[in-house]
């Protein structure tokens, strides 16, 4: 390993320990401010219904937040109890469920944005909003890799 490449681990580590430091605090202050009680594991699965769609199965919604199937039947099972989300059987598959963001779900997604959006605008106001304009497509491609990665 030449010294460059030793220089490189480090800065790598180093920004990925950033990542997940700003993801331990930012997960923190959001959960501050979600409305009714919501847990960011419930706010996270409206918002990738939201940004993804719905008609997931548990297990695909299990291996995308990465966490077991139980974690996820127990987060739904949440989401379900306050009619934020539908899960129904699977027409091609009736051992299998599959899972719709309801229209109170979507509801609720928006209040979260809008509980988010003092939050927001501090950031804004300290860091600027051109900053993470710079970041985004940076994140964005890192995250793709890291997700490709896992899934081979």
């Amino acid at each position: 390993m030449s010294k460059d490449s030793g220089q490189a681990g480090q800065a790598i580590f180093a920004a990925l320990n950033e990542i997940a430091i700003i993801g331990q605090l930012s997960g923190n202050a959001f959960l501050k401010v979600m409305p009714d009680g919501l847990q960011l594991a419930q706010f996270g699965v409206l918002n990738h219904m939201v940004r993804l769609g719905d008609g997931w199965t548990p297990v695909r919604l299990a291996s995308a937040f990465q966490v077991t199937k139980g974690a996820m039947t127990n987060t739904l099972q949440r989401l379900e109890a306050r009619a934020l989300v539908r899960i129904e059987p699977d027409p091609a598959d009736g051992r299998s469920k599959r899972v719709f963001i309801t229209e109170a779900g979507r509801a609720m997604h928006q209040r979260c944005l809008a509980a988010l959006g003092p939050e927001l605008a501090a950031l804004e106001a300290a860091l600027g909003g051109e900053l993470f304009t710079r970041l985004l497509p940076d994140l964005q491609a890192l995250r793709v890799h890291l997700d490709a990665a896992r899934s081979g």
